[in-house]
């Protein structure tokens, strides 16, 4: 004989939950404060009426519930807030709803005229059995109701009944053959995992006279400089002593190593490994001090988490089975032909004692946490195991939920989604090498919004290893139009400076993306009073990010239509505060055209005038319909932010634009 159901009363179907990443294997991420929008296809067989909740429960909390509104065609959407950090729950239930069902019956019989006894009785019925599950005055209304029904029927208990009867039945509902969706998780984290400001330098280069190797003391002066430039997170490449064996020269020497004070991601020397700092950047109690010095200005310090070894990293000496030999019994160095890195030994994650190395990874972060570090950008994710990652983030952020790692991952898409999937907070893109307009509509238009409920995007135009060809040979105007593209198309971006700001646009050699001289060879002296520097561009850029929340996330982002192929249109909302971004992608030359804007979808009435504001020049424009014409010169400013009151409410509102 056939084996039948466990339970063949569930006749409700739940199909199509989102969001959902892979049917759940892996948890969705909001932000503290946010609605979780759910939807799904909720039917069941024949034509009963259906009921279905949305149940959600914080960490370490109770299960809590929302009403789920039915759009058409089977379609349902519930939503809550999210209001704690950390890890949290949500599912749906639904069930064949007979009292429901029955009251739908009832009034359609009633308007035909029909004999309703008993309709009234079976009415009667199904309320006495839910006052059986009632206690208190519910119970005593539910039986006092049962009793109405059988008394008799008039057309005024209707509105009656909906507002008193209903609701009671409704919070007593049987459930006993409901149909549960697969629990589905969530990671809340806070405000900075979506919107945040990065700034990349190296301390040893923050010394004040040239040749001196720079300290967390000269870091801590240079706060003043980041802050005024509006950054709120300051990233520290490695902090740690620096091995000397193989150690790089100059433009990454293999000779010419003499005096040169290598490459700070040749982590570990006599002087300690992971969890010390490079002596002559100062000691702990300093770091601290920078630590508690960068939040008094707002500013977040994030450490980069290098998990691996130069030659001379204690590990080697203490825990040679974690990493891996060659037939010679030498061990293996890191390589990413044809690029060679003897200075680097790679972590062996496939050694016999892999437990004993996961844990003291952990440890490594758990260290720095002590610190007060809460941000962490992880060096090269996609060389150590998925399950490692999933293990340790997962582990960190239940202790630490409002920790934030962000992934630096140059790789494959489904290599970059599978590490956000597996929790990293934030994720490097290519944004770098997204130059023309069709490129930049087809991934921030399609592609990111494809995986947004897991991958939270962080733009850089430059890092300490990526000096683009853009950046290279198109001057200071394209230096302008990508840190306006990185921080307007992104919630979330960087700059690797004072390289930016000052625009090093020199490469190692023709064809490649390496600086000459680059500072991760070297220490440099920056000029930083330099008149030319684009600091006071970028402190305008991010004091606009600042005013103006729809820069603030980047959900609601929209590409609009241009008629010229150089100049790239989007805009971003949040109420009444619209923001419209133009760019000329052309640093050479003025471009112009007609943008053609969704004004009802914008909040606009096309039927009236509306005031704009350039708020990287003040200079104010009134719009008039949904194509207006734009010029653009990259010898001024390359690019317009503009400003756009979706309506015009008040005499003065006007006059501020006039």
């Amino acid at each position: 004989m056939d084996a039948m159901p466990n339970e063949a009363r569930r006749r409700v179907v739940i199909e199509a939950v989102t969001p959902a990443v892979e049917g759940g294997r892996f948890p969705i991420k909001r932000i503290i404060g946010e609605d979780v929008v759910v939807e799904a296809d909720v039917f069941a067989d024949g034509h009963d009426v259906v009921t279905a909740v949305l149940r959600h429960r914080p960490p370490d909390g109770e299960w809590r519930e929302a009403p789920m509104t039915a759009l058409g065609n089977d379609r349902w959407r519930g939503s809550f807030e999210v209001d704690h950090l950390g890890e949290h729950a949500y599912a749906i239930w639904a069930w064949v709803d007979r009292f429901g069902t029955w009251w739908r019956d009832l009034l359609k019989r009633a308007e035909a005229g029909l004999d309703l006894a008993l309709d009234l009785e079976e009415g009667a019925h199904l309320v006495e059995q839910t006052a059986k599950r009632a206690s208190g005055d519910d119970r005593a209304a539910l039986r006092s109701w049962a009793a109405r029904l059988r008394d008799r029927w008039a057309p005024e208990l209707t509105a009656e009944a909906e507002a008193e009867l209903q609701p009671i039945m409704a919070a007593h509902a049987d459930r006993r053959h409901a149909t549960r969706s697969p629990k589905l998780g969530i990671v809340v984290d806070r405000e900075r995992a979506r919107f945040g400001s990065w700034y990349e330098l190296f301390p040893r280069s923050t010394a004040t006279d040239a040749g001196r190797h720079g300290t967390f003391a000269d870091t801590e002066k240079r706060l003043a400089y980041v802050a005024e430039m509006g950054f709120d997170v300051l990233y520290l490449p490695p902090i740690h002593p620096i091995g000397v064996t193989h150690r790089k020269g100059r433009n990454n020497d293999p000779a010419g190593a003499h005096g040169a004070p290598g490459v700070p991601w040749a982590i570990g020397s006599d002087e300690g490994g992971h969890t010390a700092v490079h002596p002559d950047l100062g000691t702990l109690m300093e770091l601290d001090r920078l630590v508690d010095a960068a939040a008094e200005q707002g500013i977040e310090i994030a450490l980069d988490v290098a998990f691996q070894c130069s030659p001379d990293h204690p590990w080697v000496r203490e825990h040679p089975e974690w990493f891996r030999r060659r037939p010679d019994g030498s061990i293996r160095y890191a390589e990413n032909p044809p690029k060679r890195y003897e200075d680097i030994y790679p972590l062996d994650f496939e050694t016999g004692d892999w437990r004993a190395l996961w844990e003291e990874l952990k440890g490594v972060v758990e260290f720095w946490i002590t610190h007060g570090v809460r941000i962490f950008r992880v060096d090269n994710p996609h060389t150590k195991p998925y399950a490692f990652w999933e293990w340790l983030i997962g582990g960190i952020k239940r202790d630490h939920p409002d920790v934030i790692f962000l992934s630096e991952a140059f790789t494959r898409p489904k290599v970059m989604h599978r590490l956000a999937k597996l929790g990293f907070t934030q994720s490097y893109t290519y944004f770098a090498w997204r130059n023309t307009k069709a490129e930049l509509e087809e991934y921030f238009g399609r592609d990111l919004p494809a995986v947004a409920d897991f991958f939270r995007p962080n733009l850089w135009p430059n890092t300490p290893d990526i000096l683009t060809e853009q950046l290279q040979t198109g001057g200071r105007a394209a230096f302008m139009s990508r840190v306006v593209l990185a921080a307007t198309l992104g919630a979330s971006y960087g700059i690797y400076g004072p390289a930016f700001e000052l625009m090093e646009s020199t490469p190692r050699q023709p064809g490649s993306e390496e600086y000459l001289d680059s500072e991760k060879y070297e220490i440099k002296a920056w000029d930083l009073d330099r008149p030319d520097s684009l600091r006071p561009f970028i402190a305008r850029v991010n004091r606009i990010r600042r005013e103006n929340p729809a820069l603030q996330s980047d959900r609601t982002l929209r590409f609009h239509h241009t008629d010229n192929e150089q100049l790239v249109a989007y805009s971003k909302r949040s109420g009444d505060d619209v923001v419209l971004t133009v760019v000329n992608l052309d640093p050479k030359w003025t471009q112009s055209g007609w943008v053609e804007l969704p004004l009802r979808g914008l909040g606009i009435d096309p039927a009236h005038p509306f005031p704009v504001e350039d708020l990287l020049t003040g200079e104010r424009f009134t719009w008039d319909g949904g194509r207006n014409f734009v010029e653009i010169d990259p010898d001024l400013v390359p690019a317009h932010i503009l400003l756009v009151r979706p309506r015009v409410r008040t005499e003065r509102d006007f006059e501020y634009f006039m």
